[in-house]
């Protein structure tokens, strides 16, 4: 049955722009019409008044095999995530360990107001692995992309390191036929790049994305690159273009990221992640002097919260701070307005990320023919009241606790600020077992 979302104040961040009353009308997995009043009969009519009802937020790097494993690496730096996460506890991890994080991992994004997924898996040694992470995925109802990565542990006597293994394109065309048309989920490549491999890994990796017509991502920056002239390299191939997303981007001198933007790759940070761990600074306001913006990745769940609307905050925030110190550096006083607005944040968490995965067509906006895929942020609530903006309200006040109702492809997945995922206690109980067996095996 068709639904009539009725009364909500709509930020479409799309052409209409805001409504500060107004209608969705969905059938099926679509939005069939925005407008400030929409009659319709045989409709399910859902009371969104009191309420501001944005596009669902897309997640553009997370590693979600890490949900069991919540705060576990909360103080560490980076050097610390490498040897304690990747040579340590990932080597404990069975294929139901990787089933249950990712499923409860996806679902807390649902909770949080997450519609798309981008799921960087890296620590799949086996195909079991792959499909035990997927099938989580699509238990939960969440859009995902899932990008196909390899493990990173040290090498063991006799054993080539992995920054010289080729990633293994027989397993992502498994992958990619077994899910082949499939409405909600698609496979793409997390690679290595030259930051993390040899010059011949990178070359085959991105061709291999090239020649699958993947996205492929990759990390870049955090110690010294094993390929410096990686990026040269690759690019006299002719292999790199709008399939290729940079993870972090930390260590790109301007002149390459001015490059890599006119080239029209796309840029994924995790603001929060990068400042606590030692990456550095975003590079959101680099991008910005070139026109870009950069999608938003909440990154480790062993770190930080899984909350989007964090994210947009802290990015926010961080760029905020750095113009405003560089301002009155210059000019010895503060500057006269903000560089960034809002608005702005918002669009990274939505319409960036939408753009990252090559579906802005579909998703990211709120718009007559795209993908029912939204959220109902209850605006009535203590901390949200009065709404002056409310884009202002929904980047700066609002919490997982004003998320009322989320919907992905027209079917609802949160209703009432309840996840319609049934009982949890189950999932939640595997989720502990499976954090304290891993942690137990390391000696945490």
């Amino acid at each position: 049955m068709p639904i009539l979302i009725r009364g909500a104040t709509v930020v479409t961040m799309d052409r209409q722009g805001d409504l500060p009353r107004a209608d969705i009308l969905v059938e099926a997995d679509r939005i069939v019409d925005i407008a400030p009043a929409i009659t319709a009969d045989g409709v399910e009519v859902v009371d969104a008044t009191g309420c501001i009802v944005v596009p669902g937020l897309v997640n553009a790097h997370m590693h979600t095999w890490q949900t069991a494993l919540r705060g576990v690496a909360a103080n560490w730096t980076l050097l610390e995530y490498f040897r304690k996460m990747h040579a340590g506890l990932a080597t404990a991890f069975g294929a139901r360990d990787l089933f249950i994080a990712t499923r409860v991992g996806a679902l807390n994004q649902l909770n949080c107001g997450t519609t798309t997924l981008a799921d960087w898996c890296h620590n799949n040694p086996t195909p079991e692995h792959n499909d035990a992470a997927i099938e989580g995925l699509l238990s939960t109802g969440i859009r995902a992309a899932f990008f196909h990565g390899t493990p990173k542990p040290d090498p063991k006597p006799g054993q080539v390191p992995f920054w010289e293994v080729p990633h293994p394109r027989a397993e992502v065309e498994r992958l990619l036929k077994a899910h082949q048309g499939h409405a909600l989920l698609s496979i793409q490549a997390a690679v290595l790049g030259p930051h993390y491999s040899t010059l011949e890994v990178a070359v085959h990796d991105f061709r291999m994305a090239r020649e699958l017509g993947l996205i492929a991502s990759l990390h870049q920056g955090g110690g010294a690159a094993r390929t410096p002239d990686g990026w040269e390299r690759l690019e006299a191939e002719g292999l790199l273009g709008p399939n290729i997303n940079i993870v972090h981007g930390h260590a790109l001198s301007d002149a390459q990221l001015k490059r890599f933007c006119d080239l029209g790759m796309s840029f994924s940070a995790a603001a929060e992640s990068e400042m606590s761990q030692g990456h550095g600074h975003p590079l959101t306001g680099r991008l910005r002097q070139f026109g870009r913006a950069p999608s938003l990745g909440v990154d480790l769940e062993s770190v930080l919260s899984g909350d989007m609307l964090t994210q947009a905050r802290v990015a926010l925030g961080i760029q905020r701070s750095l113009d405003n110190v560089a301002y009155r550096e210059a000019h010895g006083t503060i500057p006269p307005t903000s560089t960034i607005t809002t608005r702005e944040a918002l669009s990274w968490v939505t319409i960036e990320g939408a753009r990252m995965l090559q579906q802005q067509d579909r998703i990211g906006s709120l718009a007559a023919g795209k993908q029912a895929d939204l959220v109902v942020v209850r605006a009535s609530d203590l901390n949200m009241q009065p709404v002056h903006d409310p884009v202002s309200s929904v980047v700066m006040q609002a919490s997982l606790a004003n998320v009322d109702s989320v919907m992905v492809a027209g079917q609802w997945k949160k209703r009432g600020g309840r996840l319609l995922a049934g009982d949890l206690s189950a999932d939640l109980q595997k989720l502990r077992a499976s954090g304290e067996k891993i942690t137990r095996a390391m000696g945490i």
